[in-house]
C-alpha cells in the first residue's frame, strides 16, 4: 500500500499514518507526551516536541515494562525497547470527524509494575466492527511511575494516565471519536486506574463513564503508607529515594532496585500488598481512593460498570487473597453507591477454564479479558480457555461492554446494582442473573 492510500490524521502534535484493515483503520506508537528521560524521567508529563512529517504509526511504540513477563504470564504483554514510552493507539472504524463514535479508552494491567499495552488481547477490531473507537496506552510503571520521591511530585503514573486522557479530549475526533463519549476502562492494575480516575480531580470531565474489570485498589492507600515505601526503600537498598539519585540509573539498575524493595520481609507487613501502586498524595489524588468511592463525591456522575472473576488468585495465593484484593473492595464500592442511587452494574465472571493444570475449572484472573474482547482467536487465548471457549459467552459479554460504552447502561435486561435489589449479572456458558447476594467467601 502507497503512503496514499494510508490514512492520514493531523494530531495537535503533527500528524500521523496508520494502516486500514477490515474493521477499520489503526494508528500504533502515537507519542501523548515526551520520552521520561534525563530531567523528564520522574518529572509530570509534558507535551511531545510538534512534529511537520506524518509520522509513521504502523507498529507498537516502546513500553515501560522492560523485561519479559515469562512463559508463566497469562497475557501475551510484549516488552519493546525505545524510549517514547509514553504513546498510545487508536483503532477506529472510520477515519472521519463526522462520525462522533463513543470511545473506549483502555489502561492494562500489570500490578503497576508490569503490562503491556502492545498486547494482542487489547486489539481494537472488534469494537471497532461494533462501532466503537478503542485507544490503548502506556505509561510510567514502579519506581519510576509510583515510587514516591522527596523532590519529584508523587503518583507520576497517575499523571500520566490523566495526560493520555487529554490527549483523547483534544485529538480523538480528527480520528471518528467523539471526545463527550468517552467511557475509561481497564482490568486489574488498569481497573484500580480507573477507580483511581474517578478520585482524581484533574481527570475530572475527562470521561462519562466507568468500567473496572478485576480492579486491584491498593488497602491502605493513605499518604503515610506511600512514605513508608519509599523509608523502606531506602532502607532496604542504601539509595535516597530521590529523583536525583534514581535519574541516570539503568533500566536493569532500576528493576533491581525494585526487586528489591518488593521482596517479602517482616518490615513490610503493616503497608500495601502492592507498594508501588497510586496513593492519596494530597495533590493528584487528595484522599484515599476507597474511601473517596464510599463516602466521596468521587464518580457520583459518572456510571460505574465493575466485577471480579470468581477465582481471580485462587491458584496462585488462595481464596483468601482473591477476596482480599479483589472481591471485598469491589463489593464496599458497589453496596456504597448502591445506598446513594448511584448508576453501578455488578458482575461475576464464573465460567471456568477447562485447561490441564493449575487453574483447570477456576475462573481465574484475566480469564474474562478475550471475552469482553470478543478476541477468542487472539494468541495465548487458547493456552488460557482451552480449544472451544464458548463463543456464545465472548458475543453477549462484549455486547453489554459495547451497549455501557454507547448508551451507558450495559441493555440485555441486566438492572442496575440497587440496594433494594442487588442483582449481578453472571457471565457463564449461559449468562444469566442472580438476586443471591454476592459475598467475599471461600469457593
Amino acid at each position: 500500500m502507497s503512503d496514499r492510500q494510508r490514512p492520514t490524521v493531523a494530531t495537535v502534535h503533527g500528524p500521523v499514518r496508520g494502516e486500514h484493515r477490515p474493521t477499520g483503520a489503526r494508528f500504533l506508537g502515537i507519542p501523548y507526551a515526551a520520552p521520561p528521560v534525563g530531567d523528564l524521567r520522574f518529572a509530570p508529563p509534558v507535551p511531545p516536541a510538534p512534529w511537520t512529517a506524518p509520522l509513521d504509526a504502523t507498529a507498537y511504540g516502546p513500553t515501560a515494562q522492560r523485561r519479559d513477563p515469562g512463559a508463566g504470564a497469562t497475557i501475551p504483554e510484549p516488552s519493546l525497547p525505545g524510549e517514547a514510552t509514553l504513546n498510545l493507539n487508536v483503532f477506529t472504524p472510520a477515519v472521519d470527524p463526522a462520525a462522533a463514535l463513543p470511545v473506549l479508552v483502555w489502561i492494562h494491567g500489570g500490578g503497576y509494575v508490569a503490562g503491556s499495552a502492545a498486547s494482542p488481547w487489547y486489539d481494537g477490531a472488534a469494537f471497532n466492527r461494533d462501532g466503537v473507537v478503542l485507544v490503548s496506552f502506556g505509561y510510567r510503571l514502579g519506581i519510576e511511575g509510583f515510587l514516591h520521591l522527596a523532590d519529584a511530585p508523587d503518583n507520576r503514573g497517575v499523571r500520566d494516565w490523566i495526560a493520555a486522557l487529554e490527549w483523547v479530549r483534544d485529538n480523538i475526533a480528527a480520528f471518528g471519536g467523539d471526545p463527550a463519549k468517552v467511557t475509561v476502562g481497564g482490568q486489574s492494575a488498569g481497573g484500580g486506574a480507573v477507580q483511581t480516575l474517578l478520585a482524581a480531580p484533574a481527570a475530572r470531565g475527562l470521561f462519562r463513564a466507568a468500567l473496572a474489570m478485576s480492579a486491584s485498589t491498593m488497602v491502605p492507600g493513605e499518604r503515610w503508607a506511600g512514605r513508608a515505601v519509599a523509608e523502606l526503600f531506602t532502607r532496604r537498598t542504601g539509595v535516597p529515594a530521590t529523583a536525583a539519585a534514581l535519574r541516570d540509573l539503568s533500566d536493569d539498575r532500576i528493576l533491581a532496585l525494585q526487586d528489591a524493595v518488593s521482596a517479602p520481609g517482616p518490615d513490610r507487613a503493616e503497608l500495601p500488598g502492592l507498594l508501588l501502586a497510586p496513593f492519596a498524595d494530597g495533590d493528584s489524588v487528595p484522599r484515599p481512593v476507597l474511601a473517596e468511592l464510599m463516602d466521596g463525591a468521587a464518580g457520583a456522575d459518572v456510571p460505574l460498570l465493575l466485577g471480579f472473576t470468581r477465582h481471580e488468585f485462587h491458584a496462585f495465593g488462595g481464596q483468601e487473597l482473591t477476596d482480599l484484593v479483589f472481591r471485598t473492595p469491589n463489593l464496599a464500592v458497589a453496596r456504597a453507591r448502591a445506598a446513594r442511587e448511584l448508576p453501578t452494574w455488578l458482575y461475576e465472571f464464573t465460567w471456568p477454564s477447562p485447561v490441564p493444570g493449575g487453574t483447570e475449572g477456576l475462573a481465574f484472573h484475566c480469564l474474562d479479558l478475550p471475552f469482553a474482547f470478543d478476541l477468542l482467536g487472539a494468541e495465548g487465548v487458547r493456552a488460557a480457555a482451552g480449544r472451544t471457549p464458548p463463543h456464545r459467552l465472548a458475543t453477549a459479554m462484549h455486547t453489554a461492554w459495547v451497549a455501557f460504552v454507547r448508551d451507558l447502561d450495559p441493555g440485555g435486561g441486566w438492572p442496575r446494582y440497587a440496594a433494594g435489589r442487588r442483582t449481578v449479572r453472571i457471565w457463564d456458558a449461559e449468562p444469566g442473573l442472580s438476586s443471591v447476594e454476592v459475598a467475599a467467601v471461600a469457593r
